[in-house]
This record gives structure tokens, C-alpha cells and sequence, in this order.
């Protein structure tokens, strides 16, 4: 059998994707998002399926820990939960602040310490956090979440560093705009209207969610000694 998966955010978007993936080549998985149902849905064979909050680490290790025990040791994890609120610093309510910056920072700390010790012990292992090209550059409207993101850009390179030496591969990949669920956490109307206008207007409309997790899974199934250590995708018309 081939090693374990570990997919976060996995009921819709990338984690969806790439959960249909990993799954079609014999992966076993392990899937975690809050909506259950819509994993369980998908009828993965060798895929164990949890309603797991990754800012709740003791929930998120034990999920980890029942499926390395079913599976094997954990060989890539990718930390793809992730919360999009768009908003002005005057405007936004603080409480939308927090959340991004509990789901998209903390969530991947925890979901990187829960493996790294091991993944560190048996010089092997993969993790990859989506941070987002948002992570590279900044944004109207995107104060909380670019700092989310620049924040999911320098603790992977923290940790690459750490763990290079290990023979451990810490990557990020940096999407662009792409249609997935993601801008429908934004609360603001105006706002959503304003970023889908832009994207028809650059014609950004073509990339999906199945090209960026292809692109994901094909960063881990490189060799070991191989680390795509950044990559930034976008649509080849989306100019910013």
C-alpha cells in the first residue's frame, strides 16, 4: 500500500480535488474538515473521514493518530484549510480578523508540529501548506488575509529550514484566483461583487481547482531529494 495522505479542508475546493486525486492512484487518506458529510460523500475506498476543527489540535493529532495506525506513518500532509473574509481595516468587524488568522496560521502550526517530530525521525516526509498568492503581494480588502497568508509564507520557510537538513520537504504553493468556495466566506456583498467583476474583467476565469491540486500532487510525487520549495499559480490572464 501506498503511504498515508493527510488532507485538510478536504469537503470542498483543493482539498476535494486532490482528496479524488490521491484516491484514484491508491492513496490511503485521511480527510478532515468540519463538514463530514461531504467527504464521506465522496465514498473513497482506504479513506478514513473526520470532523476535525484544525484550530483544535488535541482533536486534529488524534484524528492523525487513528488513521497512522490503520495506515502507516504520516508521508504528506497538506495544510489546505483555509478561511477567506475580505474586508477594510476601517470596516471589518475584529472578529473576522481572528478567525482568518486561527484557521489559516494556527491551523497549519498545529497540523505541522502534530507531524514534523516524526516526519524528522524516519528523514522522510512532505509537508505542504496552500498559503496563497495574497501570502506574496498585497491586496485591497485583503489586510487580515494577506497577513494570514504572508504569515503561511514565512513559518514554511521557517520550518523548511529546520528540517532540510532531515531530509524533510517543506513546501507552499501560492494560488491565484480561483473559483472554489472561498470567496463566499466574505460577508460583504459589495466586496464580492467588486473582486468577481475584476476577475471577468482580466478574464482570471479559467483556472480550477482540479489544475492547482494536479500541481500539488505533482510537487510530492517528485523524488524525495526534489523540493519545489514556492510555487506560484495563477491564470495566464490574471495580470496581478
Amino acid at each position: 500500500m501506498k503511504p498515508l495522505v493527510v488532507i485538510t479542508g478536504a469537503s470542498s475546493g483543493f482539498g476535494m480535488e486532490l482528496a479524488k486525486l490521491f484516491a484514484k492512484d491508491g492513496y490511503p487518506l485521511l480527510l478532515l474538515a468540519r463538514r463530514v458529510e461531504n467527504m464521506e460523500k465522496l465514498n473513497l475506498p482506504n479513506t478514513l473521514c473526520r470532523k476535525v476543527d484544525v484550530t483544535d489540535k488535541t482533536a486534529f493529532e488524534e484524528a492523525v493518530r487513528e488513521a497512522e495506525a490503520l495506515y502507516g506513518k504520516t508521508d504528506l500532509l497538506v495544510n489546505n484549510a483555509g478561511v477567506m473574509q475580505l474586508g477594510s481595516i476601517e470596516t471589518q468587524d475584529p472578529n473576522e480578523w481572528k478567525t482568518m488568522l486561527d484557521v489559516n496560521v494556527m491551523g497549519v502550526l498545529n497540523g505541522m508540529q502534530i507531524v514534523a517530530t516524526d516526519m524528522k525521525k524516519r528523514r522522510s516526509g512532505t509537508i505542504i501548506n496552500v498559503s496563497s498568492i495574497a501570502g506574496r503581494k498585497p491586496f485591497a480588502n485583503h489586510a487580515a488575509y494577506c497577513a494570514s497568508k504572508y504569515g503561511v509564507t514565512g513559518l514554511t520557510e521557517v520550518l523548511r529550514g529546520e528540517l532540510s537538513a532531515y531530509n524533510v520537504r517543506v513546501l507552499s504553493i501560492c494560488p491565484g484566483a480561483v473559483d472554489t468556495e472561498l470567496l463566499s466566506h466574505t460577508t460583504d456583498p459589495a466586496i464580492i461583487d467588486g473582486y468577481n467583476a475584476w476577475k471577468e474583467s482580466v478574464g482570471a476565469t479559467n483556472i480550477t481547482a482540479a489544475d492547482v491540486s494536479k500541481t500539488i500532487k505533482f510537487s510530492y510525487e517528485l523524488p524525495q531529494a526534489v523540493s519545489l520549495r514556492e510555487i506560484i499559480i495563477t491564470d495566464t490572464m490574471q495580470d496581478a
